[in-house]
């Protein structure tokens, strides 16, 4: 897989008009890819902002190794480059059984009834839907902070009067291996639904 690290130029007009509507920021990270990726393979991304500095920084997670050539001609979209911006390495994740690791992820925790997708509000509630995740996913919550950025309105066309609403929580803490093969595919595939929105993609680090 990869890993893609872009920082974004928060005074870029395209930038700040693609965090307020995600879906066109998944346009953006999308030309970055042929049209004909493989069955199965989902672009994942999550936007994080720095308290500090209010620099928006974008990561990519690909199973197909991504060309950013095109945001050279952008306006302004990217930082101007300190460090290799944007940033792509490659890795092959492999864990073991018991293995505890740090990990983020910014989700929407939904639950399905009647056809319908329906947010989970309470923190209980949104804990107890990480959990089964974990238990289908091949992981195991040790411990965990949610933060809760409230709805995230969307659409998929700037003339499209449908507004797509998400509730999003961000999740933080430590987590158990329980089934490494499980595992990897949970991170390839990524949590829950709105994946074309910003969320889904958890990323792990190994304990010091």
């Amino acid at each position: 897989m990869y890993l893609s690290r872009l920082v974004l130029n928060p005074r870029c007009q395209q930038v700040r008009s693609e965090i307020l509507r995600p879906y066109e920021m998944h346009r953006t990270i999308m030309r970055a890819f042929p049209a004909d990726l493989p069955d199965g393979e989902r672009v994942l991304y999550r936007l994080d902002v720095s308290r500090e500095t209010g620099t928006p920084t974008l990561l990519v997670q690909s199973i197909t190794c991504p060309a950013w050539a095109f945001l050279a001609q952008a306006d302004r979209y990217l930082q101007p480059p300190g460090d290799e911006n944007p940033a792509v390495k490659e890795f092959a994740p492999g864990f073991t059984a018991g293995q505890v690791l740090a990990f983020r992820l910014r989700a929407n925790p939904t639950v399905r009834r009647e056809g319908k997708r329906l947010s989970r509000f309470g923190e209980e509630d949104q804990q107890a839907w990480l959990d089964r995740k974990g238990a289908s996913g091949g992981f195991r919550l040790v411990t965990v902070t949610m933060t809760r950025e409230g709805f995230q309105e969307s659409s998929k066309h700037e003339d499209d009067e449908r507004r797509l609403c998400h509730f999003a929580v961000r999740f933080e803490g430590v987590l158990t291996v329980t089934d490494p093969a499980t595992f990897v595919d949970t991170i390839a595939r990524g949590i829950g639904p709105g994946k074309a929105f910003g969320f889904g993609l958890l990323s792990v680090a190994r304990q010091d």
